[in-house]
């Protein structure tokens, strides 16, 4: 913000989406509230010294223009004809030119002396100066996806967007989302509706969403959010989905929150006021989430500026002003209202309104304005013919300073009594807005968004008069929705003012321009809003390799609010209709009672500890510690005692069994939890693999499963859940643990997998199964039990997630085959680093083929790491993987490219390079290796054969898989590794797994061998030297 404090940013207030305005409170007079003097005194100097030379200039003009009066006459000689009218001109426009410079004058006493009744000025706003939002980042600028569009792309799937709504109610906030929501659709996208409560607009949602869930807040939790490209939330009532996408694996999938109301921003000052910190922080935290938030107008980010983190940004247009226009003038009336506040009905009513951000004291922006407008005061407000002028002033508060303040005004211009009235701000602003014939806009202020005042007085059917500012003039057209003049030109205002009276009353005119301005206020800033939605989406969204791009905004026709979803609610009684901020308090007012909840609860039992009399002092913890000390020492003394005792060690059977018994006593040896236990005896154990607090909630619990950390910090409490970086120090290099996602747990438990597992089967499975729907039912895993048991000979892989299921691929009219859906799933090169990799392995030569064929038999291929296998085929299974990422890995190693990827086009892509290729690999290992590979249904447990042994007969590359071939090249790594002949920096291969081979075990089996006599040697000397020089014991403490 410019030229603001947050002092300032605090104080303003925002009028959207009110009926009734109560803002400000009313301020209290202070000590010097009837002296101007006084109030003079409490001005910053700068504001006094201006005070000064303006009532010195309002004095000397006034005894000079009465100076020239009385000696004009005796200085003019006598002139006769065309000299004598020029001198009267140039005396009347002298003499007019002296009456505005008192006017000015008195006028801006008037508003200094009030603002000094009232206190001094806000620091940092000086004369002149604007309140101005300045985002951080411009989101809505650029290209967008221009340039993706012009480069060749194979999507199979719309891109999916999650909107979260804080309610169902059928209200302005309903319409502005509904009606960017159905354009975005109409550009490609589809939605999942998530909302916290039922209402009355389920139905209208229904036809722009392809599900529509109500949940509670609990139930975010078991959402599986990385599904969607992006996420929209409408309010601040949808806190806690916000809550669960703070978490990993969730916490990088772009969030868009638009925030339309003020009701929290009012909470901040009390939060500071109670020191509430902890409060404020929850905000901030929860605010730094979003990846943007955006405001309907340059107010609210003002407001909010304490939990700025620097994502917030304004796209104007909302339809709350029209729609609380609209719905106003169903139960209010023009005459009614004027005889209530005690005008006639044929009064004509110029209303004087100003900028959107208002102060406790009547503000320089409204001195400005009289200054302009002093002349049209003059000319109709002193007439006591041709009809009734009056002119009233909307701002500052409804306070007795204020109506004293104008007053004042209208009695130094001699104006009629009753002809200048004040409202204020914190009044009913529709109704002041109604009583009005005539709306001028006087504000000097550069405004960034189009005045929200103007569009409830054009929806009013009220025609307006407004300087030519650029945020004015780009929607109103000069004699079509309004009357326009140049900033700080009387003549020009006073010309503009006049073409719309006649007679006393509104002229034809008048009529025509309030009509066209109604018809323009409706849908007026609409295109522009849902534009900029647009390209905000595109510019923050990340679209997949398989995802289709969305439409340009150039696709969509004629943007405009859908406001025929709302006929009936406009007519609807105010009354009947719930206030907008009931369910916002609920949970606003929950979250506060729930933190000081907390501090009282805690705050007392500080204070309980206080008054309980044995709890442990200081000195009672010393004598206690030192207690600890004399007994340690004892035990130590003791012990030494014991050494030095000769004693029969026992034959060598007795050590071994103690040996081995001291070991079962062992704490951490003899460690085994609930669901080790549950464990002892199944033939099979599947590690669901996960990364982040957030996917626990998706994990299974059970004899069956066991989970697999990819995050030390991140694992669940009281499980015996495998961490997977204390097994690979690879993953501790979070570029590693990134590009390799789920593989990386797999190197873990190879990684000296005896130590971990000692089952005959071995099964993993993704966290995102359950969210998607495909994780095993218990029918199916009691059918996955049962087949395992049986399964005798040769060698299996039990799958249960397909390729199809995974983004949506079988609602797809076009035949995919394997490694064209390998291509978009990673940008179109899958093929070509398949190949390059594979190639690079086995070190083939250019002019062979190096990418194995894969059947377009019609069957499914396996997904998301979801399989079981014999324990020993996994081994051999990793020894091919870690073989594939190494040579994978050399291939962008050696790319002078930063941030190069052969498999993926976006950030997203590009940060978990590997990953999707890995996925897909075990299917070319599978159907090579001629493994036997069975579809297990996941809800109905029923097994069906894939790509059936006797039909891969003269497609299988089964050399190239031969165990005893891949054997022999693991062997060849690991002695490179082992004599240090690293082929490149870092080396993938050596930090993925065990490096193994003859030598290694010849040289551990000499070094034991080695050991084995050094340690006989020593105790053969130690016999001797016994034997010859005797027993011989240490003095103590010696």
């Amino acid at each position: 913000m410019d030229d603001a404090t947050p002092t300032a940013a605090a104080a303003s207030h925002s009028i959207r989406g009110r009926f009734h305005f109560r803002r400000n409170s009313n301020p209290s007079p202070g000590p010097d509230h009837h002296s101007r003097d006084g109030g003079a005194k409490s001005l910053p100097p700068s504001d006094r010294q201006l005070l000064r030379a303006s009532r010195a200039h309002h004095g000397r003009a006034n005894r000079k223009g009465l100076g020239l009066g009385l000696g004009l006459s005796s200085l003019v000689p006598p002139f006769r004809g065309k000299s004598l009218l020029y001198l009267a001109i140039l005396l009347a426009v002298f003499v007019f030119a002296m009456a505005s410079m008192v006017l000015q004058s008195s006028i801006t006493s008037v508003f200094k002396q009030g603002g000094a009744r009232r206190g001094s000025v806000r620091e940092g706003l000086k004369f002149g100066s604007t309140l101005k939002f300045v985002p951080s980042r411009q989101l809505a600028e650029g290209g967008g996806l221009d340039r993706a569009r012009s480069e060749r792309r194979i999507g199979v799937r719309p891109p999916r967007l999650a909107l979260v709504l804080g309610n169902l109610r059928k209200d302005p906030q309903f319409l502005m989302l509904f009606s960017i929501v159905s354009n975005l659709k109409k550009l490609g996208y589809t939605f999942q509706i998530y909302a916290v409560e039922y209402g009355k607009a389920l139905p209208v949602w229904k036809d722009v969403a392809s599900q529509i869930s109500v949940l509670g807040p609990e139930q975010y939790g078991h959402i599986d959010w990385s599904i969607y490209e992006g996420i929209i939330v409408d309010s601040i009532e949808a806190k806690e989905a916000v809550s669960s996408l703070m978490q990993e694996p969730f916490s990088s999938v772009p969030l868009v929150w638009v925030i339309q109301d003020d009701f929290l921003a009012k909470r901040i000052p009390f939060y500071e006021e109670m020191d509430w910190k902890h409060l404020v922080t929850l905000w901030r935290n929860t605010f730094s989430r979003a990846d943007v938030i955006v405001f309907p107008d340059f107010t609210l980010p003002m407001l909010y500026s304490v939990l700025d983190t620097g994502n917030f940004f304004v796209i104007p247009g909302s339809p709350v002003d029209v729609w609380s226009a609209e719905r106003y003038s169903q139960t209010h009336f023009k005459h009614q209202l004027r005889e209530l506040n005690g005008f006639q009905r044929d009064d004509l009513i110029v209303l004087v309104i100003g900028s959107s951000l208002f102060y406790n004291e009547l503000s320089w922006d409204y001195a400005v304005a009289m200054h302009a407008i002093g002349p049209l005061l003059v000319k109709y407000a002193r007439r006591s013919d041709g009809g009734s002028y009056k002119f009233v002033f909307l701002c500052g508060n409804s306070t007795g300073d204020s109506d004293d303040a104008f007053q004042e005004i209208a009695s130094r211009l001699g104006l009629l009594q009753g002809s200048v009235r004040h409202f204020g701000i914190n009044a009913d602003v529709d109704s002041v807005l109604t009583m009005a014939d005539i709306v001028l806009y006087g504000s000097s202020q550069d405004e960034q968004g189009f005045p929200p005042l103007l569009v409830r007085s054009m929806t009013f059917g009220i025609p307006i008069v407004v300087p030519d500012i650029p945020v004015i003039t780009k929607y109103v057209v000069d004699g079509v929705h309004g009357i326009l003049f140049p900033q700080h030109n009387p003549d020009a205002l006073m010309r503009a003012f006049s073409s719309l009276i006649a007679d006393g009353g509104l002229s034809e005119f008048a009529i025509t321009v309030a009509s066209s301005g109604k018809l323009l206020a409706k849908n007026m800033m609409a295109s522009e809003c849902i534009s900029t939605y647009v390209k905000l989406l595109e510019n923050i969204l990340d679209f997949p390799s398989d995802a289709i791009l969305p439409g340009p905004v150039a696709k969509l026709e004629e943007l405009s609010w859908n406001w025929n979803l709302l006929e009936g609610e406009i007519n609807q009684d105010a009354v009947d209709m719930p206030h907008e901020d009931l369910t916002q308090a609920g949970v606003v007012y929950a979250l506060e009672e729930e933190l000081t909840d907390l501090v009282d609860l805690r705050n007392a039992s500080e204070n309980q500890t206080d008054t309980i009399g044995d709890f442990p002092t200081e000195e009672d913890w010393a004598v206690l510690q030192e207690i600890e000390q004399i007994e340690e020492f004892e035990k130590v003394e003791k012990e030494e005692l014991e050494e030095r005792m000769e004693r029969d060690p026992g034959s060598w059977n007795d050590i071994y069994r103690n040996a081995r018994k001291s070991e079962k006593l062992s704490f951490e040896a003899n460690e085994r939890d609930e669901g080790e236990l549950e464990r002892t005896g199944q033939p099979v154990c599947i590690y669901e693999i996960y990364e982040g607090a957030g996917a626990w909630s998706f994990l299974h619990h059970g004899s069956l499963y066991r989970g697999l950390s990819l995050s030390t910090k991140a694992r669940r409490l009281r499980s015996d859940d495998v961490d997977a970086v204390s097994r690979l120090r690879l993953l501790n290099n979070t570029y590693y643990q990134d590009i390799l996602c789920e593989m990386g747990g797999m190197f873990s438990i190879a990684k000296r997998v005896d130590n971990i597992h000692s089952r005959p089967w071995i099964g993993f499975q993704s966290w995102r199964t359950a969210g998607r729907k495909v994780s095993l039912s218990p029918k199916a895993e009691k059918v996955l039990e049962e087949s395992v048991q049986g399964e005798e000979k040769g060698d299996v892989m039990y799958f249960w997630a397909r390729l199809d299921m995974d983004g949506g691929v079988s609602g797809s009219n076009d035949v995919l085959t394997f490694w064209s859906m390998c291509d978009i799933l990673n940008g179109g090169g899958c093929r070509n680093a398949f190949e390059q990799a594979f190639r690079k392995i086995y070190a083939l030569p250019s002019h062979i083929e190096a990418l194995p064929p894969m059947p377009e038999d019609g069957g499914y291929w396996s997904t998301l790491h979801s399989w079981v296998m014999p324990t020993p085929s996994f081994l051999e299974f990793i020894m091919f993987t870690r073989m594939f990422a190494d040579s994978l890995d050399s291939l962008h190693i050696n790319s002078s490219a930063t941030n190069f990827c052969l498999l993926g086009e976006t950030e997203a892509e590009k940060k978990h390079c590997y990953c999707r290729i890995l996925e897909l690999l075990v299917n070319v290992w599978a159907y090579h290796s001629a493994r036997k590979m069975v579809y297990l249904d996941p809800h109905t447990g029923s097994l069906s054969e894939q790509h059936p042994l006797e039909l891969r007969r003269g497609y299988m590359w089964a050399k190239y898989f031969n165990f005893t071939l891949l054997k022999s090249m693991d062997e060849d790594l690991a002695e490179a590794a082992d004599d240090g002949d690293n082929p490149r920096e870092p080396w993938l291969w050596p930090l993925s797994g065990e490096v193994h081979w003859q030598g290694i075990y010849e040289r551990e089996r000499e070094e034991r061998y080695r050991l084995k006599m050094d340690k006989k040697r020593k105790t053969r000397e130690k016999l001797n030297e016994r034997m010859k020089h005797g027993y011989k014991q240490k003095s103590l403490g010696g």
